[in-house]
């Protein structure tokens, strides 16, 4: 250890640097990616809105656009209580926690100490001196404290890659809140679209069965045929199938949506048993353009920061090379009894510059640096698939979307139409016009394409969902519940 007068000038000297100093490292550079000025599906699709009128993905939260306010509930209920989303927050949290300890690096680290012992050395090692003589007491309090001297940036480039860290994992949040909200609406629209289509297996039924009591009583009364009445029962049982299935689909869309929401699998039950109209569909959504959506989708921006973080630890790393500066100090107090602790003549205090180089260990060091380096090379290859994958699937969104509404309008036609022959075929066969075959064929055609129009239609919806949760706009800034572990007994 060298005396206070001696490193009085050294601190002075060092401080001074410090002040001057820069951090080693490379500094976190946006990176920049060719990205096109609009996208293709939306130049090409039928359903792009136009600079005059547009209904913006960005300036609201989409679901309330479809004005059910059962769904609106389920979405707000999902965002505070999704155990996902309460995951993705405690992350958050130790994110954070883990900046505020790392920001203490920068403060000298302060410790308190104080010892009492009663001793007695040997007779070897006094020869001479009396047993009592030989026992002694000493007591001693201190106080020390120890600061890294940040000359070449360790420490701020530790404190840099943390709160990166923090801002990827908000980021983090954000994207599985867009994926809740999309797919608590997305379980829904099935929920609502298995409905509509039990309903039409339910009432095509009930249509078939009207035909199959006509033809049981044509055949009672010697004008039919037993070939007849099996066919049309057949047809019956084939359409009657169809509804054990579209049961168990509507169940497990609400064990879902049950759990989704923090609830047992059971508890909307009650509520979401009747049966309720799909979500209207908006008029138009803008897609924006690429630059925009890049801006605005949070695994884009978990992507740049965790680019960030991987940047400042190069750093981290290369500042081993340098030497690292300790400043450490002492004071206390040291006696042979507590009543002279604090006494002048026993004050203690010590003043330390410390230098830890290992100049030896540079392999180890560069090894260090180089595998830094490659981390940064990795996530810079995480954003730039990241950003890809973003505009791929915004523009898988605006093509389903748009071909989905096309198809839509077709399929309701067909509906209408044959749900018309069906009835007109019926009609046919009771003025015996026409024979069972062509009554039998237009149901099924009606089924068919009723069915169709149901599932369609429940696609189109999605198919909205899908485009606002690839755009990812209007989320709200809201968290999830925060519940305290509960005490425990000892």
């Amino acid at each position: 250890m060298v005396s206070l007068s001696t490193v009085r000038p050294l601190v002075i000297a060092i401080a001074s640097t410090l002040l001057a100093a820069c951090a080693v490292g490379q500094n976190h550079v946006y990176p920049a990616m060719q990205v096109p000025e609009r996208f293709v599906q939306a130049e090409a699709g039928t359903d792009v809105a136009t600079a005059d009128h547009a209904t913006h993905a960005f300036d609201s939260e989409f679901w309330r656009g479809f004005n059910d306010p059962l769904l609106t509930r389920l979405v707000d209920d999902a965002l505070s209580a999704n155990h996902d989303l309460r995951i993705a927050l405690a992350n958050l949290d130790r994110a954070n926690a883990l900046l505020r300890g790392a920001k203490f690096d920068y403060l000298p680290t302060i410790t308190a100490q104080g010892q009492a012992s009663d001793n007695r050395a040997s007779a070897d090692q006094q020869p001479g001196v009396s047993r009592a003589d030989r026992d002694y007491e000493s007591y001693s309090v201190g106080a020390q404290a120890s600061w890294e001297l940040d000359l070449f940036g360790r420490v701020r480039r530790s404190v840099e890659a943390q709160r990166a860290d923090l801002h990827a994992s908000s980021a983090d949040l954000q994207a599985l809140q867009v994926a809740i909200v999309g797919e608590v609406a997305n379980t829904y629209v099935a929920l609502r679209g298995s409905q509509e289509r039990l309903r039409v297996a339910r009432q095509n039924a009930d249509n078939q069965a009207q035909t199959l009591k006509l033809v049981e009583a044509r055949f009672n009364a010697g004008r039919g045929t037993e070939f007849d009445t099996s066919r049309a029962r057949a047809q019956l049982e084939a359409t009657r199938s169809r509804v054990p299935a579209l049961e168990a689909q509507v169940a497990v869309s609400m064990h879902r949506l049950a759990v989704l929401t923090g609830h047992m699998p059971e508890a909307l039950i009650p509520e979401l048993t009747p049966s309720g109209a799909l979500p209207v569909l908006p008029a138009r959504i803008d897609p924006s353009t690429p630059g925009d959506l890049l801006r605005h989708r949070p695994d884009v921006a978990a992507a740049e920061q965790r680019l960030h973080a991987a940047t400042a630890r190069i750093g981290v790393a290369t500042a081993d090379l340098f030497p690292r500066f300790t400043l450490g100090g002492l004071i206390g107090s040291q006696a042979a009894g507590t009543g002279a602790l604090f006494s002048r003549d026993s004050e203690t205090h010590l003043v330390a510059l410390g230098i830890d180089w290992s100049f030896l260990d540079v392999g180890r060091v560069r090894a260090r640096i180089k595998a830094a380096n490659a981390d940064a090379e990795g996530q810079l290859a995480q954003y730039e698939k990241t950003v890809l994958l973003a505009l791929e699937d915004t523009e898988n969104a605006l093509v389903r979307h748009d071909r989905a509404r096309s198809e839509d309008a077709h399929l309701e036609q067909a509906a209408l139409d044959s749900a018309k022959a069906a009835q007109l075929a019926r009609l046919r066969y009771h003025a015996g016009a026409t024979d069972l075959f062509e009554v039998l064929d237009a149901e099924r055609t009606q089924l068919q394409a009723e069915d169709a129009f149901a599932d369609a239609r429940t696609r189109s919806v999605g198919s909205a969902i899908a485009l606002y949760k690839a755009l990812a706009g209007g989320w709200p800034d809201r968290l999830p519940e925060r519940r305290k572990l509960a005490a425990r007994s000892p």
